[in-house]
C-alpha cells in the first residue's frame, strides 16, 4: 500500500468525558429471536483506506447470512477522527462498531467507551499474537480485538548494493554495518538516509532491548530513559546515524526521507513499506531497484525490535447492539476474513498462522518476521501528551547524537517528559 497504515497515535484533545454508559439492551432489540436479528442494522465505522470494498462486501454477505441483521460501513477521515469519537461515544446511538488506532486503546478504554470483550479473547482469540493483542487490553481486561498491523523494515537500493559488492541481505546487525560501511568505501552513494529524530525505529530498538520509556514512581509514571536499556539502544542508533549525512535535529518527514531516497544516491533508509511510493513518484525510474528487508537484530535468530503500528476494532459501551456487533466480530476476525484483508492490504493480520496472506508481497514478507519481537509506545493514557511537538524522545535523541552521553541527554528531558506524563487525560 501507498498510504500510511500506522494509525494517528496519542489522543491528546480529548476533552470531552466519555459518558460511562452500560450495554444496556434498551428495548430488547439486540435479542436474536426465531429469524435472528432480522430488521437490526449494525453501524460500523472504519478508517479511510483500512478495508477494501471487496472485503466490507463479503463481510457484509456472511454477517447478513449468519444473523439476517444488516451492515452498515461508515468511512471516516483520521484528521479529526479522536474529537468526532469521542463525541459519538458520549451520545446516545453511539456507532456499533469502531475502528482506533493501537495505542489510542488505553485512552478510550480508560473513560469507560468501550465494552469488555472478554468472551471474544477466549471465543476466538486464543492464537492472537500476543504482540498485537496487548494494546487491546487495559487494566487486565480485553476492551478491544486487534485489527491489522504494519512495521517498519530497511528498503535498499539494490543497484547501489551491487556495485558495492554485496550479494546478500544482512541477517545480523553487525552484517547490516558493515554492508553500509562497504557501500561507503566503494559507491558514492550515501550508505544510510537516517535523520536524527527517526523516533519510532528508536523505540523499537528499546524494544529489542526489552527497555520501557516509563516507570512507575508511587502511583504516577515517570520518565525512564535513563535506563542503561534505553541508553544502549540509542547508542546502536548513534552508530547507523554517524554513517548518514542527514540532519540530527530532523525527523524522517523533514525532508521525507523517501523523497531523499528517491534521487538514487542512498543505499538504504529504515521506513513503511508504503514510502516505497513516495520514491517512486519522485522518481519513477527507481521502482525497479527498491528492495526490502527485515530490520536485523542483535542475532540472526531475532529480527531487530519494531514499533508495531494499526488498529484494533472495539464495540461502544453505549452500544444497544453488543451481542450482535461481537458476531459481526466474530466474521470479520474469522481466518478467512482476517485473511483477506491481509492479502488484499497487504497489512500484518492478528495471528502467525495467517501470515501465509502476504506471500508474494515483498513488503509485508520484510515486516512480518518481526511481529512476534515488536512492541507499541507505553500503553497508558498518560502517554499521550509525551508525543506532542516539542517531542522531548526527539529532543534527547538528538542531544545524543551531538556530543551529550545519553545519562547527560536523559536528565535534559526529564523534566518536560515528567510534566506531560502528569498531566489529566
Amino acid at each position: 500500500m501507498k498510504r500510511k497504515l500506522i494509525s494517528a497515535i496519542g489522543v491528546a484533545g480529548m476533552m470531552i468525558s466519555l459518558a460511562a454508559c452500560g450495554g444496556d439492551n434498551g428495548d430488547g432489540g439486540d435479542k436474536a429471536g426465531a429469524d435472528g436479528y432480522a430488521g437490526q442494522t449494525l453501524t460500523v465505522w472504519v478508517m479511510d483506506g483500512s478495508s477494501p470494498d471487496q472485503w466490507q462486501k463479503d463481510v457484509a454477505a456472511a454477517f447478513e447470512k449468519k444473523t439476517k441483521a444488516k451492515v452498515k460501513f461508515e468511512i471516516q477521515q483520521w484528521n479529526g477522527i479522536q474529537q468526532k469519537l469521542t463525541t459519538a461515544l458520549s451520545e446516545e446511538n453511539p456507532p456499533d462498531v469502531f475502528e482506533i488506532g493501537n495505542t489510542q486503546t488505553p485512552a478510550y478504554a480508560k473513560t469507560g467507551g468501550l465494552a469488555d470483550l472478554a468472551d471474544l479473547k477466549t471465543g476466538i482469540g486464543a492464537d492472537w499474537t500476543e504482540s498485537l493483542n496487548e494494546s487491546s487490553i487495559y487494566d487486565g481486561k480485553q476492551y478491544a480485538v486487534p485489527w491489522y498491523f504494519a512495521n517498519r523494515v530497511v528498503l535498499y537500493n539494490k543497484k547501489i548494493w551491487a556495485e558495492a559488492g554485496i550479494k546478500d541481505t544482512p541477517k545480523t546487525r553487525d552484517e547490516f554495518y558493515a554492508d553500509l560501511k562497504q557501500i561507503g568505501e566503494k559507491t558514492d552513494a550515501e550508505p544510510l538516509y537516517l535523520p536524527g529524530q527517526n523516533w519510532y525505529h528508536f523505540v523499537g530498538l528499546t524494544i529489542g532491548e526489552g527497555a520501557e520509556l516509563v516507570k512507575k514512581d508511587g502511583d504516577k509514571y515517570v520518565s525512564n530513559l535513563d535506563d542503561p536499556k534505553v541508553a544502549a539502544a540509542m547508542e546502536t542508533y548513534k552508530k547507523f546515524q554517524a554513517l548518514s549525512k542527514a540532519p540530527k535535529d530532523k525527523d524522517e518527514a523533514t525532508p521525507q526521507q523517501a523523497e531523499v531516497f528517491g534521487k538514487g544516491k542512498v543505499g538504504a533508509f529504515i521506513g513503511m513499506g508504503w514510502e516505497a511510493g513516495v520514491a517512486i513518484k519522485a522518481n519513477p525510474k527507481i521502482e525497479k531497484e527498491i528492495g526490502y528487508f527485515t530490520i536485523p537484530g542483535a542475532t540472526a535468530d531475532k529480527p531487530e525490535g519494531v514499533f508495531l503500528g494499526g488498529s484494533n476494532l472495539a464495540v461502544a459501551a453505549g452500544s444497544k447492539k453488543q451481542e450482535l456487533a461481537k458476531e459481526f466480530l466474530k466474521i470479520a476476525l474469522s481466518d478467512k476474513y482476517e485473511g483477506e484483508l491481509a492479502k488484499l492490504n497487504g497489512v500484518i493480520p492478528n495471528k502467525e498462522s495467517l501470515q501465509t496472506n502476504l506471500k508474494g508481497n515483498a513488503v509485508a514478507e520484510a515486516a512480518a518476521p518481526a511481529v512476534a519481537g515488536g512492541g507499541t509506545t507505553p500503553l497508558i493514557p498518560e502517554w499521550a501528551a509525551v508525543e506532542n511537538a516539542p517531542n522531548p524522545i526527539k529532543t534527547y535523541m538528538t542531544a545524543v547524537l551531538n556530543g551529550k552521553s545519553p545519562a547527560e541527554a536523559a536528565k535534559q528531558v526529564e523534566g518536560e517528559f515528567n510534566k506531560r506524563l502528569s498531566q489529566q487525560q
